[in-house]
């Protein structure tokens, strides 16, 4: 709704953002009412730019990093390349894609399937779940969840953290011995078919808050990463798994490894289902107090400290009241 007030025109963002919540049917109540036009709240004003943007992800010379783990445990050599490849990955783009990581294919889908089968029941039986509290959540899927966080901690206990470790120049246990794996945070994403799709975005641009994100996602596509100041697509690969660097790990890593700037476009097919599994310890009891700063291994007089000490709570605290508006967290905890 919009309020007149001396000949302008005002948007009154909070009273239908009310009436949202109110109904509690979700955006894919909305577009199951069949609505041609998406509500005001939903409206990005930078849309304008889609086209230019979508033309520079095709004719773009880029492609994110393909990174195959196969003989990543018996073959030495072949370890070393991957660490290679991965620095270069996370220095240069925040973003890889990974194929032959062990997790199964089958758990996988049953994941996706998951988060499809629990969007798709009545709206009455959803209701009950609906809040904007992100910690909570329907329990109906916690079988198939308990597998795939099963796998997921593997991944990232035995693999993932030892690479970027080894990767960074350190002991393959840093990363863990620093906390950097306490916490995993799994995120289902639904976003329905859009009528108007150059409005709007699935997901705004932003970069994430945490040490590091695995996402799986379906064939429908989207996503995009900042890159050299192009728009580059993440294409669904069958099987792979997505990682990118987030907030906490730039800033212990004193920006070699890079947290970027993505987003996820609208569509008018779909729905477009993902799953992301964060590595926060912020959602853990007890120890939004832990303090952060540089890894004093990786300073020196070329390379001084970029970053402040901050505690999880002082930097999530930040990163919530600035809200996804596509600048960086970090700016605020340099040092000047």
């Amino acid at each position: 709704m919009e309020v007149k007030a001396t000949g302008i025109s005002v948007y009154d963002r909070i009273s239908e953002l009310r009436s949202f919540d109110d109904s509690k049917a979700g955006v894919k109540g909305l577009v199951d009412s069949g609505i041609s036009k998406i509500p005001r709240i939903f409206v990005h004003d930078d849309r304008n730019k889609h086209l230019e943007e979508k033309s520079n992800c095709k004719n773009s010379q880029f492609d994110v990093p393909i990174i195959d783990f196969d003989g990543i445990y018996t073959d030495m050599a072949r370890r070393y390349e991957i660490v290679e490849r991965i620095r270069d990955a996370c220095e240069k783009w925040g973003f890889f894609q990974v194929i032959n990581h062990e997790i199964p294919l089958s758990i996988m889908n049953q994941m996706i399937d998951g988060v499809r089968g629990f969007h798709e029941e009545e709206t009455e039986v959803k209701k009950q779940y609906y809040s904007r509290d992100v910690t909570k959540g329907p329990q109906r899927f916690a079988s198939n969840m308990q597998r795939y966080i099963f796998q997921i901690f593997g991944l990232h206990d035995e693999i993932l953290f030892e690479l970027l470790s080894e990767a960074l120049g350190l002991d393959s246990s840093h990363l863990e011995d620093m906390g950097c794996t306490e916490g995993l945070f799994v995120l289902g994403h639904y976003y329905p078919a859009c009528p108007e799709p150059e409005l709007t975005y699935a997901t705004s641009n932003h970069a994430d808050s945490g040490f590091l994100t695995v996402l799986i996602q379906d064939h429908i596509g989207g996503l995009q990463i900042l890159h050299q100041n192009q728009w580059i697509d993440v294409p669904p690969m069958n099987g792979a798994i997505v990682v990118n660097i987030a907030d906490l790990l730039q800033l212990i890593t004193n920006d070699k490894f890079k947290s970027v700037n993505h987003r996820v476009l609208a569509k008018k097919i779909g729905p477009r289902i993902s799953v992301a599994s964060f590595f926060r310890t912020h959602f853990r009891e007890g120890i939004e107090s832990k303090v952060y700063g540089p890894i004093k291994e990786l300073l020196s007089e070329e390379n001084p400290q970029f970053y402040q000490e901050i505690t999880t709570r002082d930097y999530l605290t930040h990163y919530y009241n600035k809200g996804l508006d596509g600048t960086s967290a970090l700016s605020r905890f340099k040092i000047r």
